[in-house]
């Protein structure tokens, strides 16, 4: 131990990327625990299996980086063991309403104030809104809403690709163009930012556009000619 350290000095934060990918869920029936998170329209990943003791399925939430993972072979864990497992919203209501509409059995939203109290944080903050459900077994899932982080809660991205960054300006450029020629004067970088946050949440070119137009003309108003 170095001059004037001591057993309680806190590691500084890593630098070398770790990425959590897949989170093991247990679970008693593969094929069951298999339908109930398509229904929810988890995205399919994998379905593997090598022989008749091992088998691995994959699913990924809409939009998350993080996936789920259950099978034979994978964990000892009970089935059903898995509590406390957040699935963050923006809107918790839409996101309930649609888990709703998916034949899920969700429960009302609450917040937390010395245990779980009915409705939503009364003041809306983010962290403090919850909604609850279960697979067939059990594991436990909470949705959170939270529409603004908390400072340090995000990591800053100093390694950006430019190249794949000037590829997706140029293919933003053309996909611009028609929209300016048939358009009102508009700031082209109200439609670029539109468009480029389309395609880095995974829609198509022509879905991005879409959703720029849709932007433009509920947004900001900009009239076709």
């Amino acid at each position: 131990m170095t001059s004037g350290s001591t057993s309680m000095d806190t590691p500084g934060t890593g630098t070398t990327d770790m990425k959590l990918e897949v989170v093991t869920v247990p679970v008693s029936d593969v094929d069951r625990a298999k339908r109930f998170y398509q229904s929810l329209g988890w995205r399919l990943d994998a379905d593997i299996a090598v022989g008749d003791a091992f088998r691995v399925v994959q699913l990924t939430p809409p939009q998350s980086p993080c996936s789920v993972a259950f099978g034979k072979g994978l964990t000892t864990a009970e089935p059903g063991s898995a509590q406390r497992l957040l699935l963050v919203v923006y809107d918790i209501d839409a996101a309930r309403a649609d888990l709703l509409s998916r034949g899920a059995e969700v429960s009302e939203v609450f917040h937390l104030a010395g245990g779980r109290v009915p409705g939503p944080d009364p003041q809306r903050r983010s962290y403090q809104t919850y909604a609850a459900f279960s697979d067939p077994d059990g594991n436990a899932w909470l949705l959170q809403e939270i529409r603004t982080r908390l400072p340090g809660r995000e990591w800053e991205n100093l390694t950006g690709d430019v190249a794949s960054r000037a590829r997706l300006l140029r293919e933003t450029a053309e996909h611009h163009d028609p929209y300016e020629k048939s358009h009102a004067p508009h700031n082209w970088w109200d439609w670029y930012a539109a468009y480029m946050d389309a395609r880095e949440q995974g829609n198509t070119p022509d879905e991005a556009s879409q959703a720029a137009g849709r932007y433009m003309d509920e947004v900001l108003h900009i009239a076709a000619l």
